[in-house]
């Protein structure tokens, strides 16, 4: 007897699975057809009656985990709207905590394909660099919500900015998490307090986010000249 259309649908997504498990663990390059399969659950020759190529599949496990991640971040950020809660805030205390950096296998797949992507298909970078534009997107509408005198320009350079920073720290701490633990959690730790110091105290925000490396608004550099004018003003008097 054939197999089904569904089941046919089904054995392809376990492959899929399998392999976004294994490449996120050991690396592309270091998981083979057999090693794939047998996670599968399958034998190595059913492999072509899914994919043309081991190339193929790992295009597709990058955008299909690219796209999962992004669909995980809408779904936090209107939970914490429904909480009451800041999602910016909420979203780096998750991000830069040891409990996401420790889960590679469902961890941000920005982070956790960044070392892969440069040595992989044309179209595996292109699916990867959407995956990272909506993501800065994404982040730049939480920072406009925090923040509504940003223009967008503004919201999107703090949005890299801060992104480049969270998924740095899950770099650096998972890779010394082995062998230094206590360097892997006070990379996050240190990260994560001086970006929501820098945040989460508005009378404090610029002096903090230029001690911090984000970008001024161009409103609070206008305010802060302003100010020290009117301090030489009255000083001259």
């Amino acid at each position: 007897m054939g197999v089904t259309k569904e089941q046919a649908v089904h054995n392809r997504e376990r492959i899929l699975e399998a392999a976004e498990r294994l490449f996120r663990e050991k690396g592309v390059d270091a998981v083979g057809l057999a090693e794939l399969m047998k996670e599968a659950g399958f034998t190595q020759g059913g492999f072509y009656n899914h994919f043309a190529s081991k190339e193929a599949l790992v295009s597709e496990v990058v955008g299909k985990a690219t796209d999962e991640g992004r669909r995980q971040l809408e779904a936090a950020n209107a939970q914490s709207r429904r909480l009451g809660a800041d999602p910016l805030i909420r979203y780096i205390k998750w991000y830069l905590s040891p409990e996401q950096r420790d889960d590679i296998d469902r961890g941000c797949p920005i982070a956790g394909f960044a070392g892969e992507i440069p040595h992989l298909s044309k179209a595996a970078q292109a699916s990867y660099a959407e995956a990272l534009e909506q993501a800065v997107n994404q982040i730049a509408m939480m920072v406009l919500e925090q923040d509504s005198r940003l223009t967008h320009e503004e919201a999107h350079a703090r949005a890299i900015s801060l992104y480049s920073h969270m998924v740095g720290s899950v770099l650096l701490s998972r890779a010394v998490s082995t062998s230094q633990p206590a360097m892997a959690d006070e990379i996050l730790n240190h990260n994560r307090s001086t970006m929501l110091a820098a945040l989460s105290q508005p009378s404090a925000k610029d002096s903090s986010l230029k001690r911090s490396g984000l970008p001024r608004s161009k409103k609070a550099k206008r305010e802060s000249g302003g100010r020290q004018r009117l301090a030489v003003s009255a000083i001259a008097k």
